[in-house]
């Protein structure tokens, strides 16, 4: 993430998300079946980057005729795959790792494929010699469907690391036992289905402090602070949960929050925690220019994380409604100089995409000739249709259209036509020509 923007998989190319027709449902990851489950067993080496694993993937047939599963490719061997114990062939072309089936799953068919795997990720990792941590890519270190936000699976991981790690994971550590050879297995798991875009881990000596919330636990770990620099760095981070719940009208979605401090410049939600890279704290406490992460990447835990967009066509659901959470909290704390000065930076971001000729309605699903122009359209305009209509349908209607929205769609998907009717339905206004000017650009909301 740079200033109030995540840099996700999703951002390094246009993937476009359409209808496929039963004919067509095995040709791109995911196709053709929905996974419920993922259980992951995984022995990551910190010194080489490298991975073992075991992977159960629980699954649904959701057409008739998959003859094949697909998944994004990644640089990882696969040593074996079974499904229901039955040998699979894999083989990759172009960015799909396929499965082929010995016979065609039949709509609704429940099964369960079994692979082992090793290798180097190409991408996802990152840390030090003495610690790792996934950032992004998730479908790097593990088989899944990158892109594929609106797929919602139950998730469990086993992470075989030297006695003595610290490790931290989606969910909540649930239990540690002996492993072989002076090892331990620490056993996470997720208290809700995520998308899988949302997993990660990390594992490292590192120094922690956890303290109360107001609706559960908030934790601090690193191996470049401190315990007491720890405290001190994410002092905010009680105070900004209590504002974005009131906001949100749902409580912290998670039993325990916990964001990792690593060296240089890292912002990336993952489900129930954050990474944070130094660089990208304020040097100097109260500094309102800088303070973005940390109120970014928690806001993200609601929107993006417990609601999260369908296909990647509403993806500004995600980071545009965070972008304006960031400049929200920023009024909240400093007053409403922050908050024009946040969204001046979107307007800015914004601005130059139109001059360089390029401005597209926020549910546009084509492709962006430059990230940048992606980021200020999603993530910039988005803040920016948020604040217009806060001062359109004031500020009663508007927090209670967020309150209706957010809790309507808890642990599920959205498409921002569900944005729309929440503002409706709160505002008594209707809100379709503001919808299409802004969201749709094609003169009328997708009733």
């Amino acid at each position: 993430m740079i200033h109030g923007i995540s840099v996700g998989p999703w951002l390094v190319g246009m993937v476009l998300v359409l209808p496929c027709p039963p004919a067509l449902a095995a040709d791109r990851p995911g196709d053709g079946f929905e996974v419920t489950r993922y259980r992951l067993a995984l022995t990551p080496d910190i010194q080489s980057r490298t991975i073992v694993g075991r992977e159960t993937i629980m699954l649904r047939a959701t057409v008739d005729g998959v003859r094949r599963l697909n998944f994004s490719a990644n640089a990882l061997g696969i040593d074996r795959a079974a499904l229901d114990g039955v040998a699979l062939v894999h083989s990759v072309q172009g960015d799909v790792l396929g499965f082929d089936l010995p016979r065609p799953l039949v709509r609704g068919r429940i099964a369960t494929i079994r692979i082992s795997y090793h290798g180097r990720p190409a991408r996802g990792f990152a840390g030090s010699a003495t610690m790792l941590y996934t950032s992004y890519f998730a479908c790097d270190w593990m088989i899944c469907s990158q892109d594929k936000f609106g797929e919602k699976a139950a998730f469990s991981l086993d992470l075989s690391v030297p006695a003595g790690m610290t490790t931290l994971s989606v969910g909540r550590l649930i239990a540690k036992r002996p492993g072989p050879d002076g090892s331990e297995i620490h056993r996470w798991e997720a208290s809700r289905p995520y998308s899988a875009y949302l997993y990660g881990f990390a594992v490292g000596r590192f120094a922690r402090v956890s303290e109360p919330g107001e609706s559960g636990r908030l934790a601090y770990l690193s191996d470049v602070a401190a315990a007491g620099d720890l405290t001190r760095r994410f002092a905010g981070t009680s105070e900004i949960v209590t504002f974005l719940s009131g906001k949100a009208g749902v409580p912290l979605p998670a039993a325990e929050y916990s964001q990792l401090l690593v060296p240089g410049s890292e912002a990336q939600e993952a489900a129930t925690y954050s990474v944070l890279g130094i660089d990208d704290l304020p040097a100097k406490p109260d500094d309102p220019a800088d303070d973005w992460a940390i109120a970014h990447e928690l806001a993200h835990q609601w929107w993006g994380n417990l609601i999260t967009c369908r296909t990647l066509k509403d993806f500004w659901l995600n980071e545009g409604i965070t972008t304006f959470m960031t400049a929200a909290w920023k009024e909240h704390r400093y007053g409403r100089a922050a908050y024009d000065a946040e969204l001046a930076v979107a307007r800015s971001r914004r601005e130059k995409a139109r001059a360089s000729g390029f401005d597209k309605p926020l549910a546009w699903e084509g492709s962006y000739p430059t990230l940048r122009v992606r980021r200020a359209v999603q993530y910039s305009k988005g803040a920016l249709f948020m604040a217009h209509l806060r001062a359109t349908l004031g500020e009663a209607a508007f927090w209670s259209g967020l309150r209706r929205y957010t809790r309507d769609h808890a642990g599920g998907t959205v498409t921002s036509i569900d944005l729309e009717r929440a503002m409706e339905a709160s505002s008594g206004q209707d809100l379709r020509p503001l919808f299409a000017e802004w969201v749709f650009g094609d003169g009328h909301s997708e009733q």
